[in-house]
């Protein structure tokens, strides 16, 4: 099963995002959604990409449904947004020598999250990293370029049997 993002009317950041007959509030990028996506322009590239896999903070909510690969998060899992460093948008090991974000956050955004397949095979560095699905923040902020719903949002996408995303470009 696919999902769609569609950029929604009332800013930038807000989008719809369809999954079979649900329509679901979404937060994108703060700059919307872009065709040329690159490293720190807090865009949600436009495309269509595979879910790659799923990870949770098992100490705080309950395993996920899904058909994905799921792993629970560890406090040395991070992700590797650093364009010079052959391990650029990939999961690492913290300590990491190279610009990276934890998974393990104090906020609730990453307690569930699934990895984009976007610059992943192969990574082109500069492109855009650490694309995800994920959680919202309470007051719904735009994301540095990341899909966000509410968390039964997101499980109820990850039961739908979901492979990939189609984020479509602004206007369509």
């Amino acid at each position: 099963m696919m999902i769609h993002i569609y950029a929604g009317a009332d800013s930038l950041s807000d989008a719809r995002l369809h999954c079979g007959h649900n329509i679901m509030k979404a937060c994108i990028g703060q700059n919307g959604i872009s065709e040329r996506k690159h490293e720190g322009d807090l865009c949600t590239p436009t495309g269509v990409y595979p879910l790659r896999r799923v990870f949770y903070r098992a100490d705080r909510i309950a395993r996920p449904v899904t058909t994905l690969p799921l792993s629970p998060i560890a406090p040395t899992d991070g992700w590797c947004d650093d364009p010079a460093s052959a391990d650029y948008n990939r999961l690492v090991t913290l300590p990491h020598p190279a610009r990276h974000e934890r998974l393990w956050r104090d906020d609730h955004v990453y307690d569930l999250l699934v990895v984009i397949g976007y610059n992943d095979e192969p990574t082109h560095p500069g492109a855009g990293s650490a694309i995800f699905m994920h959680l919202q923040r309470p007051d719904r902020a735009p994301t540095e370029g990341c899909v966000a719903l509410s968390e039964s949002d997101l499980r109820t996408v990850l039961a739908a049997k979901v492979q990939a995303i189609t984020i479509h470009p602004r206007g369509v």
